[in-house]
């Protein structure tokens, strides 16, 4: 079920870094790693944990950086779902972000 604004803003203010723009379907966060390798390896952390929930992240790598964008696409919005998944990466995040 499609989460209104007010949910949204709720939600993403008990995630760490996570942004939101009320003209975009989805919610993102920007992690910078130390290298290549430890950005592989928190991608695949995080493909294990999206396998389990059955909800998985749009990834983009740059190097170091790792861009995760969450959406429910089957609805067109931000859902529960979305906000369940970020609050498990978060946890799977380095905290020396």
């Amino acid at each position: 079920m499609k989460l209104t604004d007010d949910q949204i803003r709720d939600g993403i203010s008990r995630l760490t870094d996570w942004q939101w723009d009320p003209d975009q379907p989805d919610i993102h966060r920007t992690v910078r790693l130390p290298d290549f390798v430890a950005a592989i390896d928190l991608v695949n952390t995080i493909a294990q944990a999206a396998e389990q929930a059955g909800h998985h992240p749009d990834i983009d790598i740059r190097y170091n950086k790792v861009r995760l964008s969450l959406s429910t696409h089957a609805v067109g919005a931000i859902t529960e779902n979305d906000m369940s998944l970020a609050a498990r990466i978060d946890e799977l995040i380095p905290s020396a972000d």
